[in-house]
């Protein structure tokens, strides 16, 4: 038998060759060669094609004469457990410690030669193996081995670890997500947690964590490519991840996805992370009481409210006309500004009031309780007095800090008997001088503003209640209260705050948060709107208000600035213009200047619309839940909003939303305030989706 040559630079037939095949080096043997193609012979007798550049750096030995099968499958199996033991014999991590630094780049050669003999072909392809398994540490670079540095090593073995569970969650997670899948389905049950259907602890806790992601960012980019893995086969769903997620029971029925896309943490458990700041921020609060100041103060609220910011004393002005006094909750009093707290509730940036509970703004403890202006305690309050004059034009504004106790929380259902004589007017009969005059106040002020343009939409919302748990809830609608005059004396009163306090603010140069509404707006507008054709036709009219730190009219509420600083408790854009005031009258400047107040916008601006889109959306899906629970027999009442060719929109006044039908359903003769009875059917509260079955004129 020939003896064998060592490392062959230009391999042809008779040599033994190793190329890359599933992440492994193959060994080959080589019967021709011709134009830089090769054909070679595997250990498994089979033969393939290969072009001679997808060889690896480390051809030979080369055999001469010819060979049989049977001795090319021997020399191959032969060469491959020399190879397999000189492997196994080679640290790559300590070559690794002993050449870093040295050298960025060598030979597979060089490498072979440091273990401190002649290293033959066996020895070099062993050193290329083992220098090819060693990702983290080593990268191939034909025909050259690059030696990774410290850090290069680090990053490469976290994308190791990533890609190892990766794989894993993807091996293991994809039947079990198919199991997921059918069980929502109602194809089967859950398996049980000792079924060897159910994926391994770790496993377990990522695919968890996929579905929370996916739930909270269908679009993530990082969980794309898994995603994409684990639900292969799977019908496309915009809802998947949620489906799968309550099935599996690591989020109830009715969960509440908006608050996870929201990035909104639900409750008040997110506050636990901040008892010590609370707690010191109590103590500080308590060490800065004042003497009370004088003054029966009462707030009016629905019966449910906990978080009570404004209350007012009124009286009539010697001059004419009204000095109101409006009391305003104090979280500025004690406040630690871009302390962990404070940027947990700019997070937060808005209260949510939802059926199934309220989501506050602030700690409940703060919140609910130690700003809360609860009648009978002691509370740090920013006061602003208002002279009015008799046609409702104001006088004066005089904002001053102090300490206050309300004389009493009264309801809108209480102080509406009391205005109108009808009804149980409970707490509030001993306030009666106050409401009325705040009464006529409310009439006198919605009148010059109606007289200024303003649009006011008068559209309450119905209650929505919850009635049970998971799939045994039932929704229940029901009208508002008839509280009309109660609600215009409160809203009349915070108009006119906010927007006194961004006249007084930019008199002074503080720079405030407005929500503007600089545009035009037809004359004929104005007015009170409370039928659904016309709401829809003037609100059309609006543009979106925008939050900015620039003085403008608000062309619907028909002031020439309004700064929100009523609801300091509920709102952030409101906290930060009470904190501006407060600042001033106690230091003479304010807080923050224009350049901070602007930079704050992107974020606050980002926070309250995520959160507005909770509050939108999450009350419809009940409202949507409630009409299918009504089933597609039962006939609702229907007012036309608009109409054209193809199209009708109606308003359901039970539940206040609009839905948009066939035209051809409805009749010829259609027209904006027409009245219907309509069916409706095929409703899905998840996907917002409702459709007119039958519609007949009311």
């Amino acid at each position: 038998m020939a003896t064998p040559s060592g490392i062959v630079r230009f391999p042809g037939a008779g040599c033994v060759v190793e190329f890359m095949q599933g992440n492994r080096p193959q060994i080959a043997w080589v019967m021709e060669e011709q134009g830089g193609r090769l054909r070679l012979f595997l250990p498994n007798r089979r033969e393939t094609k290969l072009a001679a550049a997808r060889l690896l750096p480390w051809a030979g030995p080369r055999y001469d004469g010819e060979r049989s099968r049977d001795d090319m499958v021997a020399l191959l199996e032969e060469h491959r457990q020399r190879r397999d033991t000189r492997e196994a014999d080679i640290q790559p991590l300590e070559l690794w410690e002993m050449v870093q630094g040295e050298v960025e780049q060598a030979s597979v050669e060089w490498f072979a030669e440091l273990l401190g003999e002649t290293p033959g072909v066996d020895e070099v392809a062993a050193m290329g193996r083992a220098l090819l398994g060693c990702k983290t540490h080593f990268k191939f670079h034909p025909p050259d081995f690059e030696v990774y540095d410290a850090a290069k090593v680090e990053a490469r073995m976290v994308e190791m670890e990533a890609a190892r569970v990766r794989e894993a969650l993807v091996e293991a997670g994809q039947a079990f997500i198919k199991v997921l899948w059918d069980v929502h389905c109602r194809r089967r049950t859950m398996p049980l947690p000792s079924s060897s259907e159910m994926p391994p602890a770790e496993v377990a806790e990522r695919l968890a964590t996929l579905l929370r992601t996916r739930m909270a960012d269908p679009d993530d980019h990082d969980s794309d490519s898994v995603w994409k893995q684990v639900t292969k086969g799977l019908p496309d769903d915009a809802h998947m991840p949620l489906h799968l997620a309550a099935a599996w029971g690591i989020v109830p029925v009715h969960h509440n996805f908006w608050m996870d896309r929201a990035g909104y943490a639900p409750g008040d458990e997110w506050a636990i992370d901040h008892v010590d700041e609370i707690d010191a921020l109590m103590k500080r609060v308590e060490a800065l009481r004042e003497p009370l100041v004088d003054g029966t103060f009462i707030s009016i609220d629905s019966s449910t409210t906990r978080d009570i910011d404004d209350a007012f004393d009124i009286s009539p002005s010697p001059e004419g006309g009204w000095i109101l006094r409006l009391v305003l909750a104090s979280p500025v009093t004690g406040w630690d500004f871009d302390g962990p707290l404070d940027r947990a509730v700019l997070r937060r940036a808005t209260s949510i009031y939802l059926p199934e509970r309220s989501h506050h703004m602030m700690p409940e403890t703060l919140g609910t309780d130690a700003y809360s202006l609860l009648a009978g305690q002691d509370r740090p309050a920013l006061l602003v007095t208002f002279d009015i004059a008799p046609d409702g034009s104001l006088r004066s504004t005089t904002p001053a800090t102090g300490w206050v106790r309300l004389a009493a929380n009264l309801t809108y259902t209480e102080c509406e008997a009391c205005l109108t004589g009808e009804g149980d007017a409970g707490r509030a009969a001993p306030h009666a001088d106050r409401l009325a005059l705040a009464d006529a106040l409310a009439r006198v002020r919605q009148q010059l503003r109606v007289a200024a343009g303003a649009v006011i939409i008068e559209r309450d919302d119905p209650k929505v209640t919850l009635e049970g748990e998971g799939c045994a809830v039932k929704v229940h609608v029901a009208p508002p209260d008839e509280t009309p005059r109660a609600q215009l004396l409160v809203s009349e009163m915070m108009i006119l705050a906010n927007a006194a306090i961004a006249s007084w603010g930019a008199e002074r140069g503080i720079t405030l948060l407005h929500r503007t509404q600089d545009v035009g707006i037809p004359r004929e507008y104005a007015g009170v709107w409370n039928q659904p054709h016309d709401i829809a036709r003037v609100v059309k009219a609006l543009a979106p208000a925008h939050l900015e730190p620039v003085a403008k009219p608000h062309a619907g509420i028909a002031v020439p600035a309004y700064s929100p600083v009523t609801s300091p408790l509920r709102r952030y854009p409101d906290l930060v213009n009470e904190a501006q005031v407060i600042h001033y009258l106690t230091h003479g400047t304010p807080r923050w200047s224009r350049e901070e107040v602007e930079a704050m916008l992107p974020l606050l601006g980002a926070r309250l619309d995520a959160a507005g889109q909770v509050q939108r959306f999450r009350p419809r899906y009940w409202k949507l839940f409630y009409i299918r629970q009504q089933g597609d027999k039962a006939w609702h009442e229907a007012v036309v909003t608009e109409e054209n060719d193809a199209f009708v929109t109606i308003s359901l006044p039970e539940v206040q939303i609009f839905v948009r039908g066939r035209r051809s359903t409805f009749g010829d003769k259609v027209y904006p305030g027409q009245h219907f009875n309509v069916r409706l059917g095929k409703v899905h509260p998840l996907n917002n989706e409702i459709q007119i079955v039958d519609a007949m004129e009311g």
